[in-house]
């Protein structure tokens, strides 16, 4: 016994000194691993589309010039960030703070047998007849919301404990709660090929919940789920990432949406990652499509240049369907991008 417990503190210590991005447990525990994750928006009365076959297989694998095919990402981000009307799922997005309706709400819009993770599972058993099973099993991470502190009508828990999210107890158990109803959901459906590996913090900066968050990422490890943050540039607590309790945090650069930008922003934000132990994430949206698509390579290329591709593991930003429409274009720029994008992924050294 006094081994074991002298075990645990080694991999504590190991886990605080390398972090995450080199030592991938907690408490002697092995976490979900993965490389490659793609975030998906959906569950927003907002979005044009809903997550089916036809939309998911493009992220699923990936065909080349050679018309071989390719496994493309390992992991997908299910996220949103408001349903569309008037409630948001983390601060500042709109006016009116969801409640646990809306929670749920969006729980189920994921965890559909034949949409969302539903047409996600279809995919990978469709590609692995042709490719056969993919190297590691393809994982799904799911966005919690945040528990807005001035809310007063989220609702009940299932004991009928009306809660307040003036209390921080009450803010950390309405997140259980959602992470609970996940995991027994997520069990009943029976996917096949897919596992849910983890669960993603939607609030991008450590201002609003920095007193709650390092207990939810303890409670998600103990029950061997990864707990994920994709913190904008220089965000409140982007650099304290492991002492709020993240297991993966990857740093947004924040350089594709504003023409005016610098790349001096983007090579800064790598050197960041490097200095916090950071992953990162690649951003751009369906204005690659419409000229942009070098903001698209400049990110590519730094990744290499200061050897973050080589090293790190990458969250990918693609707007609503950014890649889906490069994949369905027929004009020979977006082509091109599109094949250096892929292969980009499918060829990343950690991959």
């Amino acid at each position: 016994m006094k081994l074991f417990k002298h075990f645990q503190f080694l991999a504590l210590v190991l886990l605080i000194v390398f972090g995450s991005t080199n030592f991938n447990s907690i408490y002697g525990k092995r976490l979900p691993n993965y490389h490659d994750m793609v975030l998906l928006y959906g569950g927003g009365s907002h979005r044009s589309h809903i997550w089916n076959l036809d939309y998911v297989n493009p992220y699923v694998t990936y065909v080349d010039e050679k018309n071989q095919e390719h496994w493309l990402f390992d992991a997908f981000l299910f996220i949103e960030f408001y349903n569309g009307t008037n409630k948001m799922f983390a601060s500042g997005y709109h006016h009116l703070p969801a409640n646990k309706a809306d929670w749920k709400k969006l729980a189920d819009y994921y965890l559909q047998p034949e949409t969302a993770m539903g047409a996600l599972d279809q995919s990978i058993s469709n590609a692995a007849k042709r490719l056969g099973n993919p190297p590691t099993k393809r994982k799904v991470i799911v966005g919690v919301p945040e528990p807005i502190k001035d809310q007063k009508d989220w609702g009940s828990l299932d004991n009928g404990r009306v809660i307040d999210f003036a209390n921080d107890k009450d803010r950390i158990d309405a997140c259980k709660w959602y992470i609970d109803y996940v995991r027994a959901k997520f069990k009943t459906m029976k996917y096949k090929n897919i596992e849910l590996a983890g669960f993603y913090w939607i609030a991008e900066e450590a201002t609003n919940t920095r007193t709650i968050v390092n207990q939810l990422g303890a409670y998600m490890n103990k029950l061997n789920y990864t707990f994920n943050w994709i913190p904008y540039f220089k965000s409140d607590g982007y650099d304290q990432w492991k002492k709020l309790g993240f297991n993966y945090a990857y740093l947004q650069p924040n350089y594709f949406f504003n023409d005016k930008t610098p790349l001096s922003q983007l090579n800064e934000a790598c050197k960041l990652a490097k200095d916090y132990n950071m992953d990162m994430e690649m951003e751009f949206d369906e204005r690659a499509l419409q000229g942009w698509g070098y903001r698209l390579t400049n990110y590519m290329k730094a990744f290499k240049d200061n050897d973050i591709w080589r090293t790190r593991r990458l969250a990918y930003y693609q707007g609503d369907l950014a890649l889906y429409q490069l994949y369905k274009s027929n004009k020979e720029e977006d082509k091109k991008l599109y094949h250096e994008f892929c292969k980009f992924v499918s060829e990343h050294p950690v991959h």
